[in-house]
């Protein structure tokens, strides 16, 4: 697929709007509490006959601080004994889980997120991993994918140490911004100094990949201050950046109503600075991967998308293709072949499932034939750049064409502004589509009619 993006400020104005993320398809919109643990507990059983890997994913709800931005599943609290109680009900769901799963599969990926996962002290981190380990197939070299998200400002001097030695070898440091003002106006006060340090000592310590979150459209953003975040991200060099598109929507995330609307930057500077962003960003040696994610062209991601494996997940783009997601904690989303499942999002409903030995599973959606031919089609178009449809008349027994008539109808107006290109064996996306990846996906997505002032802009 192309590696560069064609930047045509008029094009991405005209098509403004909303829409999923698509970690998944069907979406978390589609999840409905008919489907629960009994669907969860059978699909799992299914899973087990296939013999894929797993992926584990471990949510850990607990902040310090709030940042007005975050949309995350949290509880923002200064008392760390909290965590305690957490964690016992945490291991009782990951008991449950693992009694579902063939022992033999090996766990090839592990993402611990949040919430700030090093809110636990060393010693909770080194008993949620003796936990995990007891109950699930973990790897005992260096070979799988074992992340986890950092925040700089919580810690403590052996940390990175003890995460190292527990086997982790991915970090993702949250940043948002180096700017003081800015910092100041999300309630997320960060040195530069202190990041980089943990950037270092993470190098040192052999950890093989980092990861840097950015994000623009914050309060009191300008062109001329995110380029000078974009300065001193570039000298860190990351082998991965997330740059993020900030969405407000004060009405469904109750930290983001302490920010200043009037401190926004307007949609005319939020795009200057993106496209400032992906300059400075390709320039450097960064490839743009999509939904705004880059990496190193030297990174297995890049790599990956460039030999065609890359694959997209609850977690991002991954190079773990085939791989069944079992996740655990309040608001997790589990993944398997029949469908997708997510625990309760309030800790209380997630304590009272597990105080009755159930599986905490709120809600979830079941994957018909018409949803993975549809998924399919959306994986190759975000991953790849393109569709090939050949490949997809073979692997689900349809004709392309009778199929998607009505799809192929709509791409047409996209066909004419050089969005894409569609011909007898492939729809390609041109790099002035790649930023519109979102708007040509919900092309497919059958659910999207009702549903798109729900989601967050495009861009």
């Amino acid at each position: 697929m192309q590696q560069t993006v064609d930047f045509d400020a008029d094009l991405i104005r005209r098509y403004a709007g909303s829409g999923p993320r698509y970690t998944s398809y069907p979406t978390a919109m589609e999840f409905r509490p008919e489907v629960g643990s009994a669907e969860h507990q059978h699909w799992v059983h299914a899973s087990n006959e296939t013999g894929r890997p797993l992926s584990l994913y471990v949510h850990i709800p607990f902040c310090a601080h709030v940042c007005y931005y975050c949309a995350c599943n949290k509880i923002v609290t200064a008392d760390r004994s909290r965590a305690r109680n957490y964690l016992d009900y945490l291991y009782r769901e990951i008991r449950l889980q693992a009694s579902l799963v063939d022992p033999d599969r090996r766990v090839e990926q592990l993402h611990f997120g949040g919430g700030t996962p090093t809110f636990l002290s060393e010693q909770e981190l080194c008993e949620l991993m003796a936990v995990l380990r007891e109950n699930f197939h973990l790897a005992e070299d260096d070979s799988g994918e074992y992340s986890i998200e950092i925040d700089p400002r919580e810690l403590r001097k052996d940390t990175l140490g003890v995460l190292r030695e527990l086997g982790f070898n991915r970090l993702s440091l949250g940043v948002q911004d180096i700017n003081p003002a800015v910092q100041k106006a999300v309630h997320r006060e960060q040195p530069l100094d202190e990041t980089l340090a943990v950037l270092d000592e993470a190098r040192r310590l052999g950890f093989r990949s980092t990861n840097m979150d950015l994000m623009y459209g914050l309060p009191l953003q300008t062109v001329d201050s995110f380029s000078a975040t974009l300065e001193a991200v570039i000298a860190a060099r990351p082998e991965r950046l997330s740059v993020f598109n900030y969405a407000h929507l004060p009405e469904r995330f109750k930290p983001q109503r302490r920010i200043n609307t009037e401190d926004l930057p307007d949609s005319d500077e939020k795009l200057a600075i993106l496209a400032l962003t992906i300059e400075r960003l390709t320039d450097a040696g960064y490839q743009y991967i999509g939904m705004d994610h880059f990496a190193l062209r030297d990174d297995e991601l890049a790599q990956a998308q460039r030999s065609g494996s890359l694959h997209r997940n609850f977690q991002g783009y991954s190079t773990h293709a085939e791989s069944d997601l079992v996740a655990m904690g309040v608001s997790a989303i589990s993944s398997m072949p029949g469908g997708y499942t997510q625990n309760h999002t309030d800790v209380r409903d997630y304590y009272r499932d597990l105080d009755e030995a159930r599986l905490p599973v709120a809600r979830g959606v079941a994957i018909d034939d018409d949803d993975r031919l549809r998924a399919e089609v959306i994986q190759q178009l975000i991953c790849h750049g393109s569709l090939n449809i050949r490949r997809v008349e073979s692997e689900f027994a349809v004709h392309f064409d009778d199929y998607f008539a009505a799809e192929l109808q709509q791409l047409q107006q996209m066909q004419a502004d050089g969005l894409l290109e569609v011909d007898e064996r492939y729809i390609h996306i041109s790099e002035r589509g790649r930023l519109l990846i979102r708007n040509i996906c919900k092309v497919f997505d059958r659910y999207r009619a009702d549903q798109e002032v729900r989601f967050s802009k495009l861009i």
